[in-house]
């Protein structure tokens, strides 16, 4: 018996996806993202759940999963043409590899996927919200799908990935100016959980982009976290690399 004969489409008119949720992040745009999730404890978000799916029902049981997975879309990376090869962060922004064998936003169909810790349901001024942390969204991301991470199936211990095989671990050393430190002491820890701990995770992990590293130590960079922008420096005494944030407003 032959096989049928599918007509191939292109990737926009394959599917058609309806998100489920949209993200309220802590992160409010690119810049100062953890480059995977986990990297930090302290990120904060709630997943606002849309009609028709905002029925506590159906998530019914997820109460008793840890974390999550979901599929969302890089919607800040989408492009009208995608490239087989990009240049991953971690190879220091020199190496080409091919897009499906990297974790590049900028892919054919901008999916992504992301283990996050589950913190709950709830309702709130009439949004059915789920909470979560531990996460890389950022504010405004479509969420397409949401499923409970298995442990005995979704936990691979030998598994590897020669070109980024272990975690990051080369943290620079997180100062804080007096202002700095006065403008945090000021801020109600109910609206900015573990602050603090989130700026040192964002900021000693190096945000800027490759070849921007050891070039511009004098340059001020800002990034954006919950509604204040967080200003700091990269400092370079002599052998000992740190970043000085500089100002909470």
């Amino acid at each position: 018996m032959s096989r049928p004969q599918h007509k191939s489409r292109p990737a926009q008119e394959a599917l058609t996806l309806t998100p489920v949720a949209f993200t309220r992040s802590c992160f409010r745009d690119k810049f100062g993202v953890p480059r995977q999730p986990g990297l930090t404890r302290y990120a904060h978000a709630g997943l606002v759940i849309q009609s028709p799916f905002d029925r506590e029902e159906a998530f019914r049981g997820l109460e008793s999963a840890s974390h999550l997975w979901l599929t969302f879309q890089f919607h800040e990376a989408v492009r009208a043409e995608w490239r087989p090869v990009v240049r991953p962060p971690r190879l220091g922004g020199n190496r080409k590899i091919g897009v499906f064998a990297s974790r590049s936003p900028f892919r054919p169909n901008s999916l992504g996927l992301s283990v996050v810790r589950n913190k709950g349901l709830e309702r709130k001024n009439g949004e059915l919200i789920l909470k979560i942390s531990n996460h890389d969204l950022i504010d405004g991301t479509p969420i397409l799908d949401i499923k409970p991470y298995l442990p005995f199936s979704d936990s691979v211990p030998e598994a590897s990935l020669g070109w980024a095989d272990t975690a990051p671990t080369d943290k620079l050393e997180v100062v804080f100016s007096e202002q700095a430190q006065q403008q945090l002491q000021q801020l109600p820890e109910a609206d900015y959980p573990q602050f603090q701990a989130l700026i040192e995770d964002v900021v000693s992990y190096d945000p800027r982009p490759s070849f921007r590293r050891g070039r511009d130590e004098e340059r001020i960079y800002g990034a954006n976290l919950y509604d204040k922008n967080v200003r700091f420096r990269f400092l370079n005494d002599g052998s000992v690399k740190r970043v000085e944030v500089i100002s909470v407003c």
